[in-house]
Order: C-alpha cells, then sequence, then structure tokens
C-alpha cells in the first residue's frame, strides 16, 4: 500500500471538502431564492431570511455571478419588507385613527404625539421610544399588543403629572450636595448630569431600603421619567431657593459624550428632534 499516495489523498479530500460544503450551501440557498423570485407576489418574510443564507454564501464563495445575484436579490427583499412594513403601518394608522389620534412618520419610524414606534418588520418586532429612550421591550406585531404599550406610555409618559418647580428643588439640592462633596469645584459647578441623575436615586431611597438594600425595598426612578420631568422642567427653568434665583441650566454634548449613555442624556424638543445634553449647573440670575 502506496502511504504517501493515501496521505496526497487524504490532504486533496480534506481541502476540498470544506469548498464542497460552502459550494452546496450557496447553491441550497441560491434555489430557494429562485423559487421565491419565480413566485406571482413577494413573501418578504420568507425571502429576508433566504437573504442571509446568500449573504454567508457569498463571504466564503468568491463568485461574482453569487455577488450580482445576492445584490439583485437584496434589492428585491428591500422592497418586499418596505411594502409589508408600509400595510402594516396602514393598519396601525386606522385604528389609531379611529380614537381620534394622528400618526405620523414613515415606516420603519411612526410618531404618535411625543413617542416613537420603531419597527423591526424582518424581525416582526416594533419598540416605542420617548426620544432616545426605550420604553418598552421589543413587542410582536400585533397592532393589539402595540396600541396597548402605546396607552400605557401615554398615561406614564405624555400624561405625567408632576410638579415642575418640585422637580427642579429636588435636582437642586441633589446638584448642591454633590458639589459639596467635591475637594476641587468643577468649571462653571457644572456636573455630570447622568452622575447627578444617579444620585438623585439614591436620595429617593427610603431608610427601609438602607436597612436591608434590595430589589423589593428599592424605589426606581426610570431614565423615560427624568427626561421627561427634563423636558417638563425646561418650560420653566427658574426657582427660588434662599432668597436667591436659580436658572436650570443644561451643556450640550461632546460628539465623544454623545456616544455614551452614561455621559449623556437625549433630551426631545419633539418626538425626532432633540439634543444630548451632558452637564447641568444652577446659575444665580436677577
Amino acid at each position: 500500500m502506496n502511504q504517501e499516495l493515501i496521505a496526497k489523498l487524504q490532504a486533496a479530500q480534506d481541502a476540498l471538502e470544506p469548498r464542497f460544503k460552502e459550494l452546496r450551501d450557496a447553491t441550497s440557498a441560491l434555489k430557494r431564492a429562485l423559487k421565491l423570485a419565480s413566485a406571482d407576489r413577494p413573501d418578504a418574510l420568507p425571502m429576508n431570511q433566504v437573504l442571509l443564507k446568500l449573504e454567508q454564501a457569498t463571504t466564503s464563495v468568491a463568485d461574482e455571478a453569487l455577488r450580482l445575484a445576492t445584490e439583485g436579490f437584496r434589492q428585491e427583499t428591500k422592497q418586499a419588507l418596505d411594502a409589508l412594513a408600509f400595510e402594516f403601518a396602514s393598519d396601525l394608522r386606522e385604528i389609531f385613527s379611529q380614537g381620534g389620534v394622528e400618526i405620523g412618520g414613515r415606516p420603519p419610524t411612526l410618531v404618535v404625539k411625543a413617542l416613537i414606534l420603531r419597527i423591526d418588520i424582518a424581525a416582526r418586532k416594533a419598540q416605542w421610544f420617548y426620544g432616545k429612550e426605550p420604553l418598552t421591550r421589543k413587542l410582536p406585531l400585533s397592532i393589539t399588543t402595540i396600541v396597548k404599550a402605546y396607552e400605557q406610555q401615554q398615561r406614564l409618559i405624555l400624561e405625567r403629572n408632576t410638579d415642575p418647580n418640585t422637580f427642579l428643588k429636588e435636582l437642586f439640592e441633589t446638584w448642591r450636595e454633590e458639589l459639596a462633596n467635591r475637594s476641587r469645584k468643577p468649571p462653571s459647578n457644572r456636573l455630570n448630569l447622568v452622575e447627578v441623575y444617579s444620585k438623585m436615586i439614591l436620595g429617593r431611597q427610603s431608610n427601609r431600603f438602607w436597612n436591608a438594600p434590595s430589589r423589593s425595598t428599592f424605589k426606581d426612578y426610570p431614565r423615560p421619567l427624568f427626561v421627561r420631568d427634563l423636558v417638563l422642567a425646561q418650560a420653566a427653568p427658574y426657582l427660588e431657593v434662599d432668597g436667591k434665583r436659580y436658572h436650570l441650566r443644561l451643556g450640550v454634548a461632546t460628539k465623544s459624550q454623545a456616544e455614551s449613555a452614561s455621559r449623556s442624556i437625549w433630551l426631545p424638543n419633539g418626538a425626532l428632534d432633540g439634543e444630548y445634553y451632558a452637564d447641568v449647573t444652577f446659575e444665580i440670575t436677577p
């Protein structure tokens, strides 16, 4: 028996077998894509699943025909997904309009008053946001589920019944206490906004929590509510403390700060407009 020949044959088989599997996977994906492309009506979700297989195949099989076919199928899939998203959005608009609520925007981003609905039609999910803050988990594309979640967030966010002056006093006291704990005062007495928010959460905890810290004794102050309170406070940013009048000032974030949720907070001016802010201070004003 020729051991050298056996080794060569084994080496050739070992080299070709992975390529055979890659070509087999690419061919299988192409067959499924061809069947979907030949259908009378595009079926967006199965098309998207096949597209993922084709894109995976193009990374392992260097073939120009495969690349061109994948690109063409990608464009058709996008059109089919867009059509499905518009169809879903149309059904959603009809339901909301029955309650006298108008939906703005266009898929995949819809606007309902100050709230945003982001649709991921390929994943069959949607999620509500206030500014950049997620309000819900990713929800199934069920109109009933999405409408119910909107009604909950409308009560929680849009109809939030808080006194801006009370919030400003709490924010001011947190800011002043944190400044007092600093051995060196920052420029213009500016403190990181997220840090002050964290201190506010700690300041809201009861003796029960400090005596026995646990999830059950923790009093939460979700970030979207803090954002909403800040938005409401900006409409009346003045407060009186010890006979002095203070003005709430927020510092716009730099690009690097805006890229980190731990260094900045996005405050919406409208549903889709807004600004990242990184720090907070209070200035004495006449």
